[in-house]
């Protein structure tokens, strides 16, 4: 037994013995997924609180393993080769609130759905979230990418962020100093770099008593608008970030390409922003829809696209 392989085993024997059963090897993360595509992950763990969150990262870095934060598996296109190291999926839920004046401030650990804290927000009288109401994915990944719909957006809700930094420890950040701005974060920015991420440990939101028939019938309005323009079935979500002054969807769909396939992924006919997996689609074909996408509409329109989904895993480009 070489060096490296006694030391991956004590890794694996460490994780073993600090999560029991919510530690995997070789996890196959398409079911974790909103696309349900994706290869395995080497090492997955499931953790429901945020000190469970942080615990898993530490030991992560402090092994010198890469590790990748899951959340609702919506705005990641997972590679088919799956994940080296350690994905985290996080299922931390826990909330609370507390009133300051004229607002009630919902303290919210990163692993809440962000669908059922919206809805479990209006229940209670207390407004802001109702955009969210129909938005996939955790309140974590809505902070990293500031996830908004119908003019509004994280931004405009969140108070503080509580993270947790590799080397460093825990702090509080402000709203000013996330950075915020379409789509984007400091901690977004982070994305596609070598360096470790930050991690989102619960964040505080800042909400307004309102009526709950009033905010009930905003969020109706919300989530039949979003079933009217939107498509169903399994995808990431919307692809493309919308370009300055243009809709993504638009472009894709001005373009010629609404129901364009590949493999067993297409380009929605509902809504060109939506690549819908028909069952068998691998991360590979939808890599392909995308490149397509971005290449005829920059070629047509002169417009070159941003990705609002990442990419992650073990891909091989040319």
């Amino acid at each position: 037994m070489n060096l490296q392989t006694s030391l991956m085993d004590a890794i694996l024997t460490h994780f073993q013995d600090t999560f029991g059963q919510q530690f995997q090897v070789n996890a196959p993360l398409s079911r974790y997924t909103t696309a349900r595509i994706g290869g395995p992950a080497e090492m997955f763990v499931t953790v429901t609180t945020a000190q469970e969150l942080q615990q898993a990262a530490e030991m992560a870095y402090n092994s010198r393993i890469p590790y990748f934060i899951l959340g609702g598996g919506s705005n990641v296109l997972v590679a088919d080769a799956g994940i080296a190291g350690l994905v985290i999926f996080n299922r931390a839920r826990q909330m609370r609130f507390r009133h300051t004046g004229a607002h009630v401030v919902c303290t919210v650990e990163s692993g809440m759905n962000l669908s059922s804290l919206a809805r479990q927000c209006i229940a209670k009288g207390l407004g802001g979230l109702e955009w969210a109401i129909s938005v996939p994915g955790t309140v974590g990944g809505a902070v990293v990418g500031n996830s908004g719909a119908h003019g509004s957006d994280m931004a405009s809700n969140v108070r503080t962020v509580t993270l947790w930094k590799p080397g460093v420890g825990i702090r509080t950040y402000s709203r000013e100093e996330m950075g915020y701005g379409y789509r984007t974060s400091v901690l977004k920015q982070e994305q596609g770099t070598d360096r470790s991420r930050r991690v989102v440990l619960a964040v505080e939101l800042e909400l307004k008593p309102e009526p709950v028939d009033v905010l009930t019938a905003r969020a109706d309005g919300f989530v039949a608008y979003r079933k009217e323009t939107q498509p169903g079935g399994a995808s990431c979500g919307s692809m493309f970030k919308n370009p300055e002054h243009f809709y993504a969807g638009y472009l894709i769909d001005a373009a010629g390409l609404k129901g364009y396939r590949r493999g067993d992924a297409h380009i929605s006919e509902k809504h060109a922003n939506f690549f819908i997996n028909d069952g068998e689609a691998t991360a590979e074909d939808v890599r392909g829809l995308i490149a397509e996408a971005w290449n005829v509409v920059r070629e047509k329109f002169g417009v070159e696209m941003e990705l609002e989904v990442e990419l992650v895993g073990n891909w091989q480009f040319e």
